[in-house]
Order: C-alpha cells, then sequence, then structure tokens
C-alpha cells in the first residue's frame, strides 16, 4: 500500500507540476510582454484557456498583470499540496496554512522559471547564436525584462555580458534568503513543492 501510495504521489506531482508550470509560464509571458503569436505561447494559452476562462469572468486584469492566471496558479499548487497530503497520510491540513505554502511554492518555482530560462539562453548564445527557433525566441524575452537592467548597471566589458551572472546571484539570493526561509518559518513539509 505504501508502494502505491508513493507511486501516486510520483505521478501526481509530475502531471500537476507540468501544468502548474505552464499556467505560470502563461503569467509570466504576460508579464513580460512575450510574442503571443508565437507557437509556444500559443500552446501555452490553448492549455490553460478552460480553466482561466471562468476564473477571468471573476478576477479582472490589473496593470496588464493577467491576476487570473496568477490565482490559477496558486490553487493548482494548493490543489497539488492537498493530494499529497492526502495520499501520503497526513490528512487534508489547515486550509490557511495551505494557501501560505502554496504562495511560497508558487514563488518559488517563478525564480526557477527565471533562472532556467537564463541557463538556457546562456547555452543558446554559444551554440545558437542568432537562431529565429520558436522557443530560442521566447526564452530571449523572458530573460529580457531581467537583463536589461542589469546591463544598463554594468560597465561595458569589451562584449562580454557579465548580466547574466549577476541575474543568477540576485535569483539564488532571493531564494536562499527569502524563499527558503519563509518556507521554514511556516512548517512547510519538503515534498509539497517540487520548487523550493
Amino acid at each position: 500500500m505504501i508502494g502505491l501510495n508513493t507511486a501516486a504521489v510520483y505521478i501526481l506531482q509530475t502531471i500537476g507540476s507540468l501544468y502548474l508550470l505552464i499556467v505560470l509560464l502563461r503569467f509570466i509571458l504576460q508579464l513580460v510582454r512575450a510574442d503571443f503569436y508565437n507557437p509556444m505561447s500559443q500552446f501555452i494559452v490553448r492549455a490553460t484557456h478552460p480553466l482561466l476562462r471562468p476564473l477571468r469572468k471573476i478576477i479582472p486584469s490589473i496593470a496588464g498583470l493577467d491576476l487570473a492566471s496568477l490565482v490559477l496558479a496558486i490553487l493548482v499548487q494548493l490543489v497539488l499540496m492537498a493530494l499529497t497530503l492526502m495520499l501520503m497520510g497526513y490528512g487534508l491540513g489547515d486550509p490557511l496554512q495551505l494557501l501560505v505554502w502554496s504562495i511560497i511554492g508558487v514563488t518559488a518555482l517563478f525564480l526557477k522559471v527565471f533562472f532556467f530560462a537564463l541557463i538556457i539562453s546562456v547555452i543558446l548564445s554559444w551554440v545558437a547564436q542568432g537562431s529565429h527557433n520558436p522557443a530560442v525566441e521566447l526564452v530571449n524575452q523572458i530573460c529580457e525584462p531581467l537583463l536589461a537592467p542589469i546591463r544598463r548597471l554594468l560597465p561595458s566589458m569589451g562584449g562580454l555580458d557579465l548580466s547574466p551572472i549577476v541575474a543568477f546571484l540576485i535569483l539564488n539570493l532571493i531564494d536562499m534568503l527569502v524563499i527558503r526561509n519563509l518556507a521554514i518559518s511556516t512548517g512547510m513539509l519538503s515534498g509539497l513543492s517540487l520548487a523550493v
């Protein structure tokens, strides 16, 4: 029975985390003003539209931020955590604590998306510079709002772009000093969120 529960948790977290990533990418793509007509963007829009349509009737966008997709990401994380807790034998738990854990998990995943987008961007700048692949363009559109302010602050290094290194440091410091401390201080169980 324990083996079946472990397998169920694994399957639930894998499928749920993939969908959570897609929902959060929908929020991020609108946040960074990425190309809506990019085929990757269109896939994300189609995958999230059925659940976002009813939420959009209740939750408006504010200042160009798609709050409905952010709320959907938090709700997906909350359901994932609640189901994981039940499968692990802890019961449903306190709904308010689950909400706080969900917000922490979504925030951690938000940072991880930018972290891995930066890694992909750096690798692609070495091997596929100037590529017009839709995925490459989307990664660059995600990274640019993070890197542009850093580039303005850094002195010119003769063609060497050190802004990704500074961005990595900033993202890791936020993760270490804020997200992990919040997770620990709220008693978040390890294994509930793959991002933390």
